[in-house]
């Protein structure tokens, strides 16, 4: 039997460009955004969006799982 999991994975980087990009570890979900509040929001919605209808069971994860979120950041030098 797969393990069940309580947490979904996630982490923000900057963007090539300009912004903040997040992705998903175990499910498949990409977004964006210009600000890192925009890109926290947009992550929230597009995962609620992955998985509403679905099955978590399914997807091996818990029926109310949390969204843990890491962030590269790159050092600064004086």
């Amino acid at each position: 039997m797969k393990p069940v999991q309580h947490t979904i994975n996630a982490f923000i980087r900057h963007g090539e460009n300009s912004g903040y990009v997040a992705e998903c570890v175990e499910i498949a979900v990409i977004t964006q955004g210009s600000t890192l509040d925009e890109v926290t929001r947009n992550l929230q919605e597009a995962v609620g969006l992955h998985l509403e209808g679905e099955d978590l069971a399914d997807l091996g994860l818990v029926k109310t799982p949390t969204v843990v979120v890491s962030m590269e950041l790159e050092p600064t030098y004086a």
